[in-house]
């Protein structure tokens, strides 16, 4: 399983993900992000070509350590100061209140205790910050949801931990953030168990 997660599995994911259409979702995810800013989960860096020039300083959070020279390559190609923590976002170091901006993109499906991971995002977000997101999830179709149920064990492997039925909406809401801006669409190119995407923005309430 170590040869799969270190050598196989983040090429996967730069397969995936770092295509044209999810490079271009990224894209208008992050467009809001400003200041002070954190990115959890941040797997072989692909967001941080995708930052605008309004962010100050990036801390970049994944319990992972994947592709790390390619990582170190992407931190170099940008403008502003990055910081790296290999720490699991449901036990975030950091005073309450700290950042701009956190984000969040295909990660919310994997963490464990995604509950406690999104409480701590509304702690250290600042009262008016921004929590950004793009997560794939539970379809608003029945039938493709009864899909993903079933799938879900087989993809917890092939994923390592990720869900497929998880109702991001609704776990963001429970956490005390509240959406402002949501869109639901299929992504391109998917398996449909997998397509259903979830991309907008939340406060502090």
């Amino acid at each position: 399983m170590g040869i799969y997660r270190n050598h196989i599995f983040p090429y996967l994911l730069e397969l995936a993900l770092g295509g044209k259409h999810p490079m271009e979702r990224r894209r208008h995810a992050l467009e809001e992000a400003r200041g002070e800013v954190l990115e959890i989960g941040f797997g072989t860096g692909l967001n941080l070509a995708c930052y605008p020039s309004a962010v100050a300083r990036l801390t970049l959070l994944d319990p992972e350590k994947l592709l790390p020279k390619r990582v170190e390559r992407r931190i170099r190609a940008v403008d502003f100061p990055v910081e790296m923590a290999q720490l699991d976002a449901a036990r975030l170091p950091f005073e309450s209140d700290r950042f701009d901006t956190i984000v969040s993109t295909w990660t919310l499906c994997t963490i464990p205790d995604v509950a406690a991971a999104l409480t701590e995002v509304h702690r250290v977000l600042k009262p008016g910050g921004s929590f950004l997101f793009l997560e794939h999830g539970l379809s608003s179709d029945p039938r493709v949801a009864r899909r993903q149920d079933r799938w879900n064990p087989l993809q917890r492997v092939i994923g390592l931990g990720c869900n497929l039925n998880r109702p991001i909406d609704t776990l963001i809401n429970s956490a005390g953030l509240t959406i402002e801006r949501l869109e639901r669409f299929l992504m391109p190119h998917t398996p449909r168990i997998a397509a259903d995407h979830y991309l907008g923005s939340a406060r502090r309430t």
